[in-house]
């Protein structure tokens, strides 16, 4: 089976881009809107719209095969490739990757996949969002063309067991609404709420805002949570903590052996305590922060996220022993070929791991990383795309019960 034609759309993600330089610079709060300037290079505005690529293979025998490439909601920090602009990409999309994908086999994904990631235009790789985008559709018409789910072709190929059952899901939700955190916890999501402070001074003074906001969790899920319902919670730091408590790293291990009492009997997970300005101290802040919850004997799981955004940046966490869990954020390392090998080398070399990425993805992204998750077994998997995380769960849970059922049937 080959690929006949491209067609390209661009379109809406289901968040926002938002610039965290500025915000945590100078950015005032205005709604949902950020008054000031941006800092970071393609920004227009500190919160702006996220947009989408859709990436069409027409194949031989009309079918057609979709991807769509999308960035994080904080693009271009720590590591990360620029913001992403449709239109800047579409000359390129137009000539040099059209041309590349006109005529393609697509019976196997996995070599496809390897060779659109590491194409090079004039020295460059092509943007991590189209290189999402584009072995999404390949490996959709890899699925066409075997006429298998692509969770069984992924499976076949990188010789993964598929999964029997859906995968863990956290549940990402915004802070302040009370009436969705109780939503979620009445669908006995297995980790909750994901809900982010972006901003030091969210936590208020003292993090005392934090340590009221844990507990109430806990408190809200004894009070009307199912019997037996035991869930994870999680917050995302965005390295506020570390703006907080700056190299006081045993004041900072303090306050989180504090915080996990709070949550219990629930297990506590935070995401980027601490962000560092380099990959290098982000890898030993997070091995001293180890080291000395460990000493408090304080079962707080550190997340990896921002540093940890490519393939070979997981490895290196792995291999440094250097957090609890990474999160695979999709988007960020490009090709979907590397998100499935960087839960299958997780498994492999016992890091535990979330299949991530954004609320600025598009509910196509999102089913296609639940086909994923089915294939290789993360840990749990983020809800996307957006941060109502009802349609995360329904979009999510469906596809893999779906796949289930069908190969089920044919088995």
């Amino acid at each position: 089976m080959k690929i006949s034609d491209v067609v390209y759309s661009a379109g809406r993600s289901g968040y926002f881009n938002k610039d965290l330089l500025a915000l945590k610079s100078h950015g005032r709060n205005n709604g949902s809107f950020v008054d000031g300037e941006p800092l970071t290079p393609g920004y227009k505005a500190i919160v702006q719209p996220g947009a989408i690529l859709s990436v069409m293979l027409v194949l031989e025998d009309g079918s057609l095969a979709i991807g769509e490439c999308a960035d994080v909601i904080f693009s271009g920090l720590a590591g990360r490739d620029p913001l992403f602009a449709p239109a800047e990409h579409l000359p390129v999309l137009q000539s040099t990757v059209r041309a590349w994908l006109t005529g393609r086999d697509v019976t196997v994904f996995r070599s496809n996949a390897d060779d659109i990631d590491r194409l090079e235009v004039e020295g460059h790789r092509l943007h991590t969002a189209l290189r999402y985008g584009l072995t999404q559709a390949l490996l959709a018409a890899t699925a066409l063309a075997a006429r298998k789910t692509p969770a069984e072709v992924i499976a076949a190929e990188y010789g993964s067991t598929l999964g029997t059952k859906p995968v863990d899901l956290l549940a990402s939700c915004h802070r302040g609404d009370a009436l969705q955190l109780d939503r979620v916890i009445m669908k006995q999501a297995a980790v909750l709420p994901h809900a982010s402070f972006t901003l030091a001074e969210d936590l208020g003074p003292n993090a005392i805002v934090l340590t009221d906001y844990v507990r109430s969790i806990a408190k809200r899920i004894r009070e009307v949570g199912a019997p037996g319902y035991k869930p994870r919670i999680h917050l995302d730091l965005y390295g506020t903590l570390g703006d907080l408590f700056g190299d006081d790293l045993e004041g900072l291990a303090n306050y989180m052996a504090g915080l996990v009492k709070e949550a219990a009997p629930f297990e506590l997970l935070l995401e980027s305590p601490v962000v560092a300005p380099t990959q290098a101290r982000q890898i030993d802040v997070f091995k001293t922060l180890k080291r000395l919850l460990a000493e408090r004997d304080a079962p707080v799981r550190l997340i990896a996220d921002e540093w940890c955004n490519t393939l070979e940046d997981i490895r290196l966490f792995t291999e440094a022993g250097a957090s609890d869990y990474v999160q695979i954020k999709t988007p960020d390392l490009g090709g979907i070929n590397n998100s499935i090998e960087a839960v299958l080398f997780c498994k492999a070399n016992g890091m535990r791991c979330c299949l991530g990425g954004t609320a600025n993805e598009t509910d196509l992204s999102a089913r296609l990383t639940a086909q994923i998750a089915l294939a290789t077994g993360p840990d749990f998997m983020l809800t996307k795309p957006g941060i109502g995380a009802d349609e995360g769960i329904m979009i999510l849970t469906n596809e893999m019960l779906r796949t289930l059922a069908i190969v089920e049937h044919r088995n």
